[in-house]
């Protein structure tokens, strides 16, 4: 039973979580709110908030990295994008690795930066605003409405 309760939590507050952040893209004027990847985060964040890969360092410094390495290899590495999609991929995975933030569901960012050709822009909204949002729900309904210790 306890899996139950746990995955019928974990969907409705990640409905609650990509609602606001749709909301706020399609319902407003302050931008993009919404990365694919953050569908990914749910899965951490409400499912397995113990887990390291779910803690707010993580999801931040993880979506940040990531994104960052995707505008990167866009906009720097003038190869055809069936070589820089994999090279940015892999240094994306190795620098969250290696600087201690891996979230797995941020490995996938490069190739979202890359297919859409975004602007710099891209790194404030949806990356580092969006990633604050979700963190801060996480927080909120991690602690106080599920009681876990979340962050650990």
């Amino acid at each position: 039973m306890g899996n139950l309760k746990q995955s019928i939590f974990a969907g409705l507050f990640s409905i609650i979580t990509i609602a606001v952040l749709t909301f706020l893209t399609y319902k407003t004027e302050f931008g993009i709110f919404l990365l694919a990847s953050f569908g990914s985060s749910m899965v951490l964040l409400y499912g397995y908030p113990e887990s390291p890969f779910a803690q707010p360092k993580n999801v931040f410094f993880g979506h940040l990295v990531t994104s960052l390495v995707g505008m990167l290899f866009l906009n720097f590495i003038p190869l055809p994008l069936y070589i820089i999609i994999p090279l940015a991929v892999g240094f994306g995975v190795g620098l969250m690795i290696l600087l201690n933030v891996t979230h797995p569901p941020a490995g996938g960012n490069p190739i979202i930066v890359i297919i859409g050709s975004v602007s710099f822009d891209y790194l404030f909204t949806p990356v580092i605003i969006g990633s604050i949002i979700i963190i801060i729900f996480a927080i909120v309904i991690n602690r106080f409405i599920l009681k876990k210790s979340y962050p650990k």
